[in-house]
């Protein structure tokens, strides 16, 4: 089930990009790129890391997506490295075991619950386009520890208006 979670906000380093649902690797696969970059500068995630949904076009195919690592504090970035802080607020989440191709069930459940308790997203739709405050995938699983996709524990945070 659903629950409403108050979350502060959480510096984190990312990536951002134009994307599609079939090329989600060009942010992804840079995760482990990220903390990389941090560890060699003596810096390790202080949680998991996310993808946020900056906008999304279905019909159009056409994502703007972040790949994020949370850190205690802003760092200085470089290269088409980023730093900036998800905002704090209540936040609609739920956790989910198992392939991230089961997402979009998972999500489509999530905002089915939310419109029957009446609540509104940090969210604006233009010209087809949605524009989310804050809406992520935070995956929980390291996949070098764990590399089977149906085992990955992922949790939902879509942060409310």
């Amino acid at each position: 089930m659903p629950q409403i979670v108050e979350f502060p906000a959480r510096p984190y380093v990312g990536v951002r990009a134009t994307i599609t649902m079939t090329s989600f690797g060009v942010v992804g696969d840079r995760i482990g790129e990220l903390i990389g970059w941090l560890a060699e500068r003596g810096q390790a995630p202080v949680g998991a890391p996310f993808f946020r949904y900056d906008s999304i076009n279905m019909p159009a195919d056409r994502l703007v997506v972040e790949a994020g690592v949370p850190v205690t504090a802003p760092v200085e970035a470089e290269r088409d490295y980023f730093t900036a802080t998800l905002p704090a607020g209540r936040y609609v989440t739920v956790s989910h075991h198992g392939h991230p191709d089961q997402l979009m069930g998972v999500t489509a459940a999530m905002l089915k619950w939310a419109e029957g308790e009446g609540l509104t997203w940090d969210m604006t739709e233009k010209d087809g386009t949605e524009h989310w405050g804050c809406r992520l995938e935070l995956y929980g699983t390291n996949p070098q520890i764990e590399p089977d996709l149906n085992n990955w524990d992922i949790d939902l945070q879509f942060r409310l208006a």
